[in-house]
């Protein structure tokens, strides 16, 4: 392979020919693939780290920098895994996991700690968590901190914990079960702003200290509810009341739990959820397990309780007076522009939609049956108050508990007020595989769309909704007839609306066999 490369420090710019064992792919470690980006490895006497591509052209020269991107990362690695393998070349002052990219930043003290693990990962494999991975210099010099607490010694004792992809729900009990060991919990706070967020007060700065890197990009359950952690901007919470989104655990009243036997595996801190042991009941507590074993924060037998275990959730009955329910009420619908599919298009990405129907006693409201109570939760806690073609949201729990086709009539659009969707191919939690693969994610301003073909802006012209302002395509394959990537708009209310109507539109081509699905979802990306 010919690669032009251009010596640090200077324009002159060389040719070289690389052969298979002087490059290796950032990614995947693999020799030889096309359209990847390699490293450069060894060029003899001179020898120069950064990278190339392999169509002759310095694909993105990268200064040094205190900032190390880390790439090809496990997916059960957390925080404390990254300190235990790079620690060795410097000092490490941040960490930001990003685990559904299963990548990293790590932010050493100095720029020469960086320039060592760089250099050490293109002339040998570095193994993290039982996994070798891949280092490049970040185009940051520093790791943006969402808070003021930039240096876990400044006296922090407060972490600020996000909860990816919940598609269970998430209370104080579980919160007390998962980090309670690792260092005493004074108080918790839950609240639902940027989706599901938390913010945990430990007894000490060292107890947060050693949670963050135990649990940093951990799953609480079995492929879903990862935690990203970060240090709160307060150091200390004030809760006025027990209860499912608040406690005060320094106060004498605190509930007592249960006792069960435990099970072991890595990816999962509390395994997989209680609802599925059994299909009418919880089955028995989900016991808490064990930390990495590689970790240095690994906690002991005297450390660990001997059983903790999982309470049955009331999500659902906290948003109301009423019991759990599996239908959504949903009001505040505009009256000409909102029916039963494209209802089903926006609270598809929260769980299996069984079927919609629009109340005639009450216009602009709708009946959501979805597929059991933590979709309606998840669906309240993403989708309530939020603008749909200049009308709020308001979606609570019914009273009913099924959706049931009487008093069908005709929407203003002529399409009909009650839809039934459980055959339909477009749920998206059909079974555990499929579930695991969606990412919870609230309402944003860029769209992630996959089976799409280059139409897109004329289908916005075509159905009246906003066009994107900026887009990015990912790598496709040479054979592949569809792009995927993402767009992104103006305001998340204009994304709201294109993904409300233009969600599973059927794009068909001539002499095509089958029409492609466009398929959107909200993007973790906030802009491109």
């Amino acid at each position: 392979m010919i690669v032009k490369w251009r010596d640090r420090g200077s324009s002159r710019t060389t040719s070289l020919s690389l052969s298979e064992d002087q490059r290796q792919c950032l990614v995947c470690g693999a020799p030889g693939a096309p359209g990847h980006t390699w490293l450069l490895k060894e060029m003899g006497d001179g020898t120069q780290i950064g990278l190339i591509s392999d169509n002759g052209e310095d694909s993105h020269r990268i200064s040094p920098s205190p900032v190390v991107h880390v790439r090809g990362l496990c997916e059960a690695v957390v925080e404390a895994d990254l300190i235990d393998a790079l620690e060795k070349f410097g000092p490490i002052c941040y960490v930001m996991m990003m685990p559904f990219k299963r990548q990293a930043l790590v932010e050493f003290t100095a720029v020469e700690s960086a320039d060592r693990c760089v250099s050490c990962g293109a002339k040998e494999p570095v193994y993290i968590a039982g996994q070798q991975a891949y280092f490049n210099y970040s185009t940051s010099k520093r790791i943006t901190r969402p808070t003021n607490a930039d240096n876990p010694n400044s006296g922090n004792k407060v972490l600020l914990l996000s909860i990816q992809n919940p598609l269970y729900p998430i209370t104080t009990d579980v919160l007390y079960t998962v980090c309670n060991p690792i260092g005493s919990v004074l108080r918790i706070v839950i609240f639902k702003r940027n989706g599901i967020q938390a913010m945990v007060e430990f007894e000490s700065v060292q107890c947060a200290q050693k949670a963050k890197a135990a649990l940093n990009g951990a799953d609480i359950y079995a492929g879903c509810c990862t935690l990203k952690i970060e240090y709160a901007r307060p150091t200390r919470l004030n809760v006025i009341k027990n209860d499912n989104e608040s406690w005060d655990y320094t106060k004498p009243y605190l509930v007592r739990r249960g006792k069960t036997h435990t099970g072991r595996q890595r990816q999962a801190i509390l395994g997989e959820h209680p609802s599925s042991y059994s299909d009418n009941s919880y089955g028995p507590p989900c016991p808490l397990l064990p930390l990495p074993g590689n970790s240095r924060y690994k906690l002991t037998s005297v450390d660990v309780p001997d059983m903790v275990s999982y309470p049955l959730p009331q999500s659902s009955s906290s948003y109301s007076g009423h019991a759990p329910s599996s239908v959504a009420m949903v009001s505040g619908l505009h009256p000409s522009k909102m029916n039963c599919t494209r209802i089903f298009n926006l609270f598809c990405l929260y769980g299996n939609i069984e079927k919609v129907k629009f109340m005639k006693s009450v216009p602009g409201t709708a009946l959501v049956e979805m597929g059991d109570e933590y979709a309606v939760d998840r669906a309240i806690t993403h989708l309530n108050s939020i603008k749909v073609f200049g009308k709020r949201l308001n979606v609570c729990v019914s009273k009913q508990h099924a959706v049931i086709p009487s008093q069908v009539f005709e929407l203003e659009d002529g399409s009909s007020s009650y839809k039934d969707f459980a055959m339909t191919r477009n749920n998206r939690f059909s079974s555990a595989g499929q579930a695991s693969k969606n990412i919870i994610q609230p309402p944003s301003a860029v769209l992630h769309y996959y089976n799409l073909l280059c139409v897109f802006w004329q289908l916005c012209t075509e159905h009246d909704v906003p066009g994107f302002v900026k887009f990015k395509m990912f790598d496709a394959k040479p054979s592949s007839k569809t792009i995927s990537g993402l767009l992104e708009f103006d305001s998340k209310t204009e994304a709201v609306e294109v993904l409300t109507v233009l969600n599973h539109y059927q794009i068909r081509i001539p002499n095509g066999s089958n029409p492609y699905t466009l398929k959107l979802c909200f993007s973790t990306s906030s802009h491109l």
